[in-house]
């Protein structure tokens, strides 16, 4: 898994299709069954399955689960659900995430290695082969609980009721009517207890990272529709941390703040959508102790203050840039044409239903420091731009992003659109 002057973009109005009513649809119900195919320098050449359904096991909740492996070796197995929730605690949703993978001969951006004695791996400034390498075990877990306040659009309507047309909200609206959390949006308390351990089987390096700890946030979902946002924004206030208890490799603390923001722009001539997105994104380690040469109280490259990956800098490799504090702005321009080539295929859209493509040229622009200052989060910052390729496939966003950064190509590959994942 950043936006602050941002919230002051005007929200267009989005407006019912005329004469269309009868092919609207309910969001739930939708299921996906995909299988894919990519490469990329950590797993090699890979195949995989995507499973996924919206309304099950409950009214809007959403479950997905994904298993892949490469030529090089590597596994990967992910399962997670959101909106789920318990008899008699109507405004309490749980969102469960687990991970196991398995990267073979996968680089890692932590200290250790001896061709580069004295430079400290993932600052801003390191070079980019400062990385160990070798077999490394990644698993992941983490449950957040989400208590919707009784405020905006989450007063009345504990379960949204979207209707799509096409792939695009028709109706059911939860946000970006006014930037009051009290009028507008859905606003959520959460805790998410999480765990993670990365073991690292090395030439240089045999040990293991491991961290257990809490997020507790505020959440303002203040987007029309959250799974493919037209207008509106949305603001989350996050603080972890690692208490150093069971087998945690040290105690922590970061702080997070994210901004993100989405402009309308309705039609044209070859496009029948345009959104203007914007993200930012900060964060600060107020733990962080130097002592000597030794770096106390940091949270681990993978978490906290990280650039890099399927989320933020697309244009480098996941946590290629990890330190105390990192900075973070994104935009992007989303085009959904006219044209969907899928149309041509009866045979592929009568299993797949894809509603639409979009085509998204984005920049980034991001920074990691050893202390928080916004003169030095602001220079030398380092930036990469790209363009996407996404679906909508069955009620889910199915993304390929390819970016140019000083370091080379990356291609990521995911399920749901960028920002505040």
């Amino acid at each position: 898994m950043a936006r602050l002057s941002m919230l002051a973009l005007a929200c267009s109005v989005l407006l019912p299709v005329p004469g269309r009513a009868d092919e609207v649809e309910d969001y739930s119900g939708l299921k996906l069954s995909l299988p894919y195919a990519f490469y990329n320098e950590t797993f090699g050449a890979t195949g995989g399955w995507v499973i996924g359904r919206i309304g099950y096991p409950q009214p809007n909740a959403r479950v997905l689960g994904t298993v892949m492996a490469g030529s090089e070796g590597s596994q990967l197995a992910f399962l997670m659900a959101q909106d789920l929730r318990f008899s008699g605690l109507d405004r309490l949703f749980v969102d469960p995430v687990l991970s196991f993978g398995h990267y073979a001969d996968a680089d890692t951006y932590i200290d250790g290695n001896p061709g580069f004695p004295g430079q400290r791996a993932g600052t801003n400034g390191s070079d980019e082969d400062n990385f160990l390498s070798g077999n490394v075990s990644d698993v992941f877990s983490r449950v957040r609980f989400k208590y919707l306040l009784p405020i905006g659009h989450g007063r009345d309507q504990v379960v949204p009721d979207y209707k799509v047309l096409d792939g695009e909200l028709y109706s059911g609206a939860t946000g970006a009517e006014s930037l009051d959390p009290f009028g507008s949006g859905r606003s959520y308390l959460e805790v998410r207890p999480f765990q993670r351990a990365l073991e690292i089987d090395g030439d240089t390096f045999d040990g293991d990272i491991r961290t257990n700890g809490l997020d507790l946030a505020y959440f303002w979902d203040n987007r029309d529709f959250p799974y493919n946002p037209s207008r509106g924004t949305g603001a989350r206030l996050q603080v972890s941390r690692d208490f150093g208890l069971f087998d945690s490799s040290d105690s922590w603390t970061v702080v997070q703040a994210e901004i993100d923001a989405y402009r309308g722009y309705g039609g044209s001539a070859w496009f029948r959508k345009r959104v203007l997105a914007f993200d930012f994104w900060t964060a600060d380690t107020p733990s962080w102790e130097i002592d000597g040469e030794e770096i106390r109280h940091r949270s681990p490259a993978y978490t906290g203050a990280t650039l890099g990956g399927l989320w933020r800098m697309r244009g480098y490799p996941a946590q290629r840039f990890n330190d105390r504090s990192a900075i973070y702005y994104s935009a992007e321009l989303r085009l959904t044409p006219h044209w969907n080539p899928f149309d041509s295929w009866s045979a592929v859209q009568e299993r797949l239903g894809i509603e639409w493509i979009q085509v998204v040229p984005f920049v980034e622009i991001g920074r990691v420091a050893d202390s928080y200052g916004f003169g030095e989060l602001h220079s030398d910052m380092k930036w990469d731009a790209g363009t996407g390729l996404r679906a909508w496939v069955q009620g889910f966003v199915v993304r390929a992003d390819a970016a140019f950064s000083d370091e080379g190509l990356r291609v990521q590959m995911m399920i749901g659109q960028p920002f505040q994942f």
